[in-house]
């Protein structure tokens, strides 16, 4: 291995074993699948982090990489793109969530989100709260599902087109190099 590669990054398997939070998880997390490099393993841990990335607010780390060692995905790409969500887009994809949620329920209040509605709900500041929270949920739920599993699926299908067509290009190569 060259030095300076994206595997110098990862923690060595000694680390791994070594590491007391890591430990309950035992020999499946030393699947040679989860770290090695090919197409159906890198599709799938980026779908699987998109998708628990956009979908789950919090603990998005630790379904995803749960997720990839159940499905044999591999782990750094699930883990690594579960950061799609992340302190500088997370409102920007949670209001666009929003707004698609409202837009397929049809809800009248699709101009501005609830927190800005000029109509303030009775009763105390934690009532509010939860009635706007409530408000909100139905679409930015849907929302999210929908980013989560379109995001999820089109990166499995684009990363797999991808692997692809690298292969064959370099095919093509290597048969005119010794044609």
């Amino acid at each position: 291995m060259k030095p300076g590669g994206w595997r110098d990054w990862l923690p060595s398997e000694q680390a791994l074993k070594g590491n007391r939070w890591l430990r309950w998880i035992g020999p499946a997390l030393h699947h040679p699948r989860l770290w090695h490099l090919n197409r159906r393993g890198v599709a799938l841990g980026l779908a699987l982090g998109l998708f628990f990335g956009l979908l789950i607010p919090v603990a998005q780390i630790p379904l995803a990489g749960g997720a990839a060692v159940l499905l044999r995905a591999n782990l750094p790409m699930a883990v690594a793109s579960t950061l799609v969500t992340n302190p500088v887009t997370f409102g920007p994809v949670y209001y666009a969530a929003w707004r698609t949620g409202s837009a397929i329920l049809g809800d009248d209040g699709l101009s501005q989100p609830p927190a800005a509605q000029s109509e303030a709900p009775q009763g105390s500041w934690w009532q509010r709260s939860w009635q706007r929270i409530q408000q909100a949920g139905k679409p930015l739920l849907l929302g999210l599902a929908i980013f989560a599993t379109g995001f999820g699926l089109l990166s499995y299908l684009l990363v797999t087109l991808a692997w692809r067509l690298k292969v064959v290009m370099a095919r093509r190569r290597r048969r005119k190099a010794y044609a």
